[in-house]
C-alpha cells in the first residue's frame, strides 16, 4: 500500500494552497493561471485546452509527503530485534500471523485517518510498521526449518519475491478499485483479502515439520534424512568421527540444528545438551562478541543497508518521478510502475534455479553464489540509473533501463539476503533483525532526501543528483560485500556440548 499512498497525495506544486482538504479540479487556463513547470513536455499537452489538474485528494507539501512515506518504517525499526528473538524462542508462525493482522487492521482505519488529517495517517502507517517490523526475522526462522540447504536459493527467492509479485497484482488492481468505488475501497478490499489471508494461515501453517499433524511420516522421515546428509557434509570430520565414537565426550563446538529432533519440535523451542546429555529447553544465549566482530556479518549488514536505500528509492519515489518528470498520469503510472516488479519476479525465479542447478554440479560454492547474486544485484541497477539520469525525458529509454534495473535486484534473495541462514543457522532471525533494523534507516531518510532536493524544484537535474547519489551507494554494497562475505558456517554459531554426553544420550538430544 506504500505505493498506494503516494499517490493520494496532490503536490503541492499544483496548487498555491497547502491546507488539508479534497483537491479540486483547477482549470488553470481559465483561471489565467500559468501551467506548473515541469521537467519534460507532456505529450498529451495540446494548445488552447482547458488543463485539468486531477490527482490525489490531499494537497500536503512534499516534507510532509516525506514524513508520511517514512512513517511506517519508523514502527518498523522498533521491532526487528524482538520479532526476532520471539520467533526463535516461541513461534514463527504467531509472529507473522501479528504481523500481518496488525497490517490488516491498520488498512482498514487508513482512509478515516487521511479524512481527518496527515498527523492520524502518520499514526496509523507507524502503527503497521510496528507489525510489519517482525515478519522478516520470523520469515528466516521458518526457513531454517522448513527449507532444504540445497533449495535455499529457490525458495528464498519465492518467498521474498512474493512482495514483488504482490505489487505486480497490486497496482493495477489498486486503480481499478479506485476509478470504480474510490480510494477508500483500495484499502478496505485489499485489507478484507487479507483478513482471508489471516485465517487461512492458521489453518494450513505450523512452526516446523514435525509439528504439522498432517505430513506423511514417510515424507517427515525423508526431509529429516536430507537435513542430516547435508548437515554432515558440512560438519568438521574431527567433530563427525568424535560423534561416531561411543565413548565420546561432547566437549567439541555443534550447531544446534544438528541436535534439533522431534521431542524440541513439540516443544516448539530448539534444545542443547546439558551436564547429563539431557535437552534444556531454551536457546543458547547471542555471542555478541563473536557477532561484532564477524566480518561475513558486517558485510551482510553493510550490503543489506545499502540495497535497501536503492530498493527503497524504486520503490517509493519511482511513481514520482515518472508523475513529476516523466509526466505519466495515474493510470499509465499503474500498469508502468508495474512492470518491473514482474520483471523482478520472473528473473528471481530463473536466477535461483539456476544456482541451485550449478551449485547441485558442484560449480560454484555458496560463498560464490552470495556474492555474484549480490554484485548483480548491485552494480547492475547502479549502472541503470546512471542510464535513467542521462537519457532525460526519453519516456521509452527511461522505462527500460528501469525495468531492467529493478530486474537484476532480484538477486540479493540468493545473496546477502539469504546469507544470514548461510553463516550462523542458529541466529538466523536474529540476525535478520539486527541487518534489517539498520537496513531500515534508508527507509525514513530517502522520501525526506528526495522531499528536500524536489520541495518545489521538481526538475530532471535534481533527480539525476539522486540517482547518481542512489548509484554510488550500490557500489559501496558491491566493495564490501565482495571483500567480507562468506557462505560457510561461522564458528561462533556453534554451541559448547559438555562433557559426559555419550553417544546414546547425544542420540537423546537429536
Amino acid at each position: 500500500m506504500v505505493k498506494f499512498i503516494s499517490r493520494l497525495i496532490k503536490s503541492p506544486t499544483e496548487s498555491s494552497h497547502q491546507s488539508h482538504r479534497p483537491a479540486q479540479n483547477v482549470s488553470y487556463y481559465d483561471k489565467g493561471i500559468d501551467l506548473p513547470e515541469l521537467a519534460c513536455d507532456d505529450p498529451n499537452f495540446k494548445v488552447n485546452e482547458t488543463f485539468i489538474i486531477q490527482d490525489g485528494p490531499f494537497v500536503w507539501t512534499e516534507p510532509v509527503q516525506g514524513l508520511i512515506l517514512g512513517s511506517y518504517f519508523w514502527g518498523y525499526i522498533l521491532t526487528q530485534i524482538p520479532g526476532g528473538r520471539i520467533a526463535e524462542k516461541y513461534s514463527a508462525k504467531w509472529v507473522i500471523w501479528g504481523a500481518v493482522m496488525t497490517n490488516v487492521v491498520s488498512a482498514l482505519f487508513t482512509p478515516l485517518a487521511a479524512n481527518k488529517s496527515y498527523i492520524a495517517v502518520l499514526v496509523v502507517r507507524f502503527i503497521q510498521g510496528l507489525g510489519a517490523g517482525v515478519s522478516s526475522p520470523a520469515i528466516h526462522v521458518m526457513l531454517t526449518k522448513w527449507v532444504l540447504p540445497k533449495e535455499r536459493n529457490l525458495m528464498s527467492s519465492l518467498i521474498y519475491a512474493g512482495m514483488a509479485l504482490g505489487t505486480v497484482i497490486s497496482l493495477p488492481f489498486s486503480g481499478i478499485l479506485a476509478s470504480v468505488g474510490g480510494w477508500e475501497s483500495v484499502f478496505y478490499v485489499e485489507g478484507g483479502l487479507a483478513l482471508i489471508w489471516c485465517v487461512l494461515w492458521l489453518l494450513f501453517i505450523y512452526d516446523s515439520p514435525e509439528e504439522h499433524p498432517r505430513i506423511n511420516s514417510e515424507e517427515l522421515n525423508l526431509f529429516k534424512s536430507y537435513c542430516g546428509d547435508d548437515n554432515r557434509e558440512n560438519l568438521d570430520p574431527a567433530i563427525e568421527t568424535k560423534l561416531e565414537n561411543e565413548e565420546t565426550n561432547c566437549e567439541v563446538f555443534t550447531s544446534t540444528r544438528y541436535l534439533s529432533g522431534e521431542t524440541a519440535a513439540k516443544e516448539n523451542k530448539k534444545t542443547w545438551c546439558n551436564k547429563k546429555g539431557k535437552p534444556h529447553s531454551k536457546l543458547p544465549p547471542v555471542p555478541w562478541k563473536a557477532l561484532a566482530t564477524s566480518g561475513p556479518f558486517w558485510a551482510i549488514l553493510v550490503a543489506h543497508t545499502c540495497a535497501n536505500f536503492g530498493w527503497y528509492m524504486l520503490l517509493v519515489e519511482l511513481p514520482t518521478y515518472m508523475k513529476a518528470i516523466l509526466r505519466f498520469n495515474i493510470s499509465q503510472n499503474s500498469a508502468l510502475s508495474a512492470i518491473p516488479y514482474l520483471s523482478l519476479w520472473v528473473f528471481s525465479i530463473v536466477w535461483s534455479n539456476r544456482l541451485d542447478w550449478a551449485k547441485g554440479k558442484g560449480w560454484i560454492s555458496t560463498t560464490t553464489v552470495r556474492k555474484l547474486s549480490t554484485a548483480v544485484a548491485s552494480l547492475l541497477p547502479a549502472a541503470c540509473l546512471i542510464g535513467v539520469a542521462l537519457v532525460g525525458c526519453d519516456r521509452e529509454a527511461a522505462v527500460a533501463l528501469v525495468t531492467i534495473g529493478t530486474m537484476f535486484v532480484a538477486g540479493m534473495y540468493c545473496g546477502f539476503l539469504t546469507n544470514h541462514v548461510d553463516i550462523a543457522p542458529n541466529y538466523a532471525g536474529t540476525l535478520m533483525a539486527l541487518t534489517n533494523t539498520v537496513a531500515t534507516i534508508p527507509g525514513f531518510i530517502v522520501p525526506a532526501f528526495v522531499g528536500q532536493l524536489t520541495h518545489g524544484n521538481q526538475t530532471l537535474g535534481q533527480w539525476q543528483i539522486i540517482f547518481y547519489t542512489t548509484a554510488a551507494i550500490y557500489v559501496v554494497e558491491f566493495v564490501v560485500y565482495a571483500a567480507l562475505a562468506s557462505g560457510e558456517e561461522q564458528s561462533w554459531n556453534k554451541v559448547l556440548q559438555h562433557k559426559n554426553c555419550n553417544v546414546q544420550e547425544l542420540e537423546e538430544c537429536r
